[in-house]
C-alpha cells in the first residue's frame, strides 16, 4: 500500500471511530508497527489527528469550547499538580497576570502569604484571590459569559497599562507547528498581549491540550514556557526543540 493510500485510510479510520489503536492500523494496512508511527507523527504534525497512548484519535472541532464549569471539573487532580508547581516560580515582590483559565483558578490558593500584586481578567479568580488578602486589580472589558473572561477592546487598553514580572496562561491547544491556541479570537488577543507585557510567560496545560489546533493563534511556542503533567516520548521529542517544558510529576 502506497503511503498516500495509508494516510487515507487511517484518517477515514479515525474519522468513522474516533479513536484507533496502532495494533488495528498495522493489521488494517499490512505495515509494520514503525511504519505506522511514523505516519502518525506526520499526520499528527500536519494537524490531522492527536496521537493517544497506543493509537490515535480524532481532533476537536477548531470552534469547540467548553464552558468553566466543564474545564473546572475535567482533569481536576492533573491541573492542581500543575498550579502548585506553576505557582513556585511567583516570587516575592512580583507583579503577576493571571488569566482567565480552570488550571490558573487552582493557582491561587498556593499564592498565599506572598507579597505580590495580581492582575487578571478573571472573574471566578476574585473571590479565592480576596479571601487570600492579595491585591488584586481587575481590568476593564466586556464579560463573556461562557469562560468568565473580560475580553474586548476595552479590556485590552486597560490590559497595556500594565507591566508583569510574570503571567501564568491557559490555552485550549498546543500544537508543534500552530503554536498555543483557543476557539475565540478576542481570548487569543487578551493572551498575547499579556505575554507581550511580561518577563516571563508561563502556560499551564494537561497533556489532553497537546496536538490540539483551534481556530485562534495566540502566539508561537517559544514564546513561552509550558508547565504541564506528562509527555510521552515521542510528543516530547516533538517539543524539545521548539521551546522550554517543565514536566511535574503526578
Amino acid at each position: 500500500m502506497l503511503t498516500p493510500e495509508r494516510h487515507q485510510l487511517i484518517l477515514q479510520l479515525i474519522r468513522e471511530k474516533n479513536i484507533v489503536k496502532i495494533q488495528e492500523l498495522v493489521e488494517i494496512t499490512h505495515t509494520s508497527e514503525s511504519t505506522i508511527r511514523r505516519d502518525l507523527t506526520l499526520l499528527e504534525e500536519e494537524g490531522f489527528l492527536k496521537r493517544v497512548h497506543g493509537g490515535a484519535s480524532k481532533m476537536q472541532g477548531k470552534l469547540t469550547e467548553p464552558s468553566m464549569s466543564e474545564k473546572t471539573s475535567k482533569n481536576r487532580h492533573e491541573k492542581q499538580a500543575i498550579a502548585s508547581f506553576a505557582a513556585q516560580f511567583v516570587e516575592e515582590g512580583d507583579s503577576i497576570y493571571l488569566d482567565a483559565g480552570s488550571s490558573v483558578t487552582e493557582m491561587i490558593p498556593y499564592l498565599a502569604h506572598k507579597n505580590i500584586v495580581v492582575v487578571t481578567n478573571g472573574l471566578m479568580h476574585l473571590e479565592p484571590l480576596i479571601k487570600l488578602g492579595i491585591s488584586t486589580y481587575l481590568i476593564g472589558g466586556y464579560i463573556k459569559e461562557k469562560t468568565n473572561a473580560l475580553v474586548g477592546r476595552g479590556a485590552l487598553l486597560s490590559l497595556n497599562n500594565y507591566r508583569f514580572d510574570k503571567c501564568f496562561m491557559g490555552v485550549n491547544g498546543i500544537h508543534p507547528n500552530s503554536g498555543y491556541t483557543t476557539p475565540d479570537q478576542e481570548e487569543a488577543m487578551m493572551k498575547y498581549a499579556a505575554m507581550k507585557l511580561s518577563r516571563e510567560a508561563y502556560v499551564l496545560a494537561d497533556s489532553s491540550k497537546f496536538s490540539e489546533v483551534y481556530f485562534s493563534k495566540i502566539a508561537d511556542l517559544h514564546e513561552a514556557t509550558i508547565i504541564t503533567n506528562h509527555l510521552n516520548e515521542e510528543v516530547s521529542k516533538m517539543y524539545a526543540s521548539k521551546t522550554r517544558i517543565k514536566v511535574v510529576k503526578v
